[in-house]
């Protein structure tokens, strides 16, 4: 349940809607499986078995979209390609030229795209209606692209937009390595990254190793400042903090999992459960991170 990576953007203050109203608006994207001359389709899925395209647990929504993708590798195009050529020589008398190899290519794409596997990946994404959090479960921007995307079609007035903060995450990391002093309900763990700020980008990176104070001094005195810092929060959550203001390798301590009562009768209210803890501490997370980092920028 826990999402393993934050993208985090504003819900606009004066938007409000519902479970119904939102899933009313997203139904007409709901997915579809390509069809055998696509290599690529989104759509809504069910973010869990009880529930329809909106999960709504207390003004939390939880939806899931879904990526179909065909697999089909250049080097197979390529291959069969290449034996079409060579047909085509014997009978022209002559190599295919540029302009026919494009084409004898998209002539095999289309052949083979119904014989290709389908992979499926699913996005996670947490609306938080009640504190205007809009979070993505990706790591890479493309995947959140996708979920923005396909919301900026279904919802008018389009109510999502970037979160910036007064300090830059950089600078604070920085910051809190050089002096030691992690913002309050923070402290600082062992993996770092430190990267050059000039043009060759050097980096130097600690993986389950504490920094020395003296060390951080003498790489920002060189030109490096902190880009990657691994913290943990009120001895509750711990998570990795990037420069662009994303959180990844998030992980629920063991405090948080042996305060579950167990008390759930089934997996449905399981799932309630455990996405209604996971969004009462991630929200309260996200909200100091941002006052540690200055507040948000208007």
């Amino acid at each position: 349940m826990w999402f393993k990576n934050l993208r985090i953007f504003r819900l606009s203050p004066s938007w409000s809607c519902t479970a119904d109203t939102l899933e009313a608006a997203i139904e007409k994207q709901a997915f579809k499986p390509g069809g055998s001359q696509e290599m690529q389709s989104l759509g809504w899925v069910r973010p869990s078995e009880n529930s329809g395209l909106v999960h709504e647990v207390n003004g939390q929504f939880l939806l899931s979209l879904r990526a179909e993708k065909k697999l089909l590798p250049s080097t197979v195009i390529n291959q069969v390609a290449k034996a079409k050529a060579q047909d085509i020589e014997e009978q022209q008398g002559f190599k295919p030229g540029r302009k026919q190899m494009k084409d004898i290519k998209e002539q095999v794409t289309v052949e083979l795209l119904p014989k290709a596997f389908s992979i499926y990946r699913d996005t996670r994404v947490w609306m938080d209606t009640r504190n205007h959090w809009l979070v993505i479960d990706a790591a890479a921007a493309a995947k959140s692209d996708e979920v923005l995307g396909m919301l900026a079609k279904a919802i008018e007035s389009f109510p999502i937009a970037p979160l910036f903060v007064e300090q830059s995450p950089a600078a604070a990391m920085t910051n809190w390595l050089i002096t030691d002093e992690p913002p309050s309900g923070f402290s600082i763990d062992q993996d770092t990254e430190l990267k050059s700020t000039n043009e060759n980008g050097s980096a130097i990176r600690y993986v389950r190793q504490s920094i020395e104070i003296d060390d951080v001094r003498k790489h920002v005195q060189a030109g490096k400042q902190c880009t990657r810092l691994a913290l943990t929060w009120a001895d509750r959550v711990s998570f990795t903090l990037t420069e662009g203001l994303d959180i990844k390798r998030v992980n629920p301590l063991d405090v948080l999992k042996e305060g579950q009562d167990g008390s759930a009768h089934n997996d449905a209210e399981q799932f309630d459960s455990d996405f209604t803890l996971m969004t009462g501490e991630l929200s309260r997370m996200v909200t100091e991170l941002v006052e540690a980092l200055g507040g948000e920028r208007k």
